[in-house]
């Protein structure tokens, strides 16, 4: 089981990251660019894939894990049920959210390929 004060660390342990709200809750951005954000009803935190095909790989192979609502079909964000994932897996997903919102400079192309 994770916590909101997981992703808090996780996040704001990687390059450039600040925290801002989002929608009244916690949000994370690495260069102004989103890549986290705590999410209420349902609870769960929102990070980008790769692409639609990858997010709905991810959810047919861990459901309760990874899941989207109407608002994110078609888009490439999935969501994640913080009870539900370890920490190292949090961590995972966070991290590859940021390689792919990261600027280059900061992400090489190299590291991108772990999505």
């Amino acid at each position: 089981m994770s916590t909101e004060a997981d992703v808090r660390r996780i996040c704001l342990a990687l390059p450039e990251v600040a925290e801002k709200p989002w929608g009244g809750f916690p949000g994370f951005r690495v260069r102004d660019r989103l890549f986290a954000r705590i999410r209420v009803d349902p609870d769960a935190l929102v990070v980008w894939r790769p692409d639609i095909d990858e997010k709905e790989a991810l959810i047919a192979l861990a459901p309760d894990r990874y899941f989207q609502i109407p608002h994110y079909h078609g888009h490439p964000a999935v969501l994640v049920r913080l009870e539900a994932i370890d920490f190292e897996e949090l961590a995972e997903v966070i991290t590859d959210s940021w390689l792919l919102r990261a600027p280059v400079k900061l992400a090489p192309l190299s590291t991108r390929s772990r999505s």
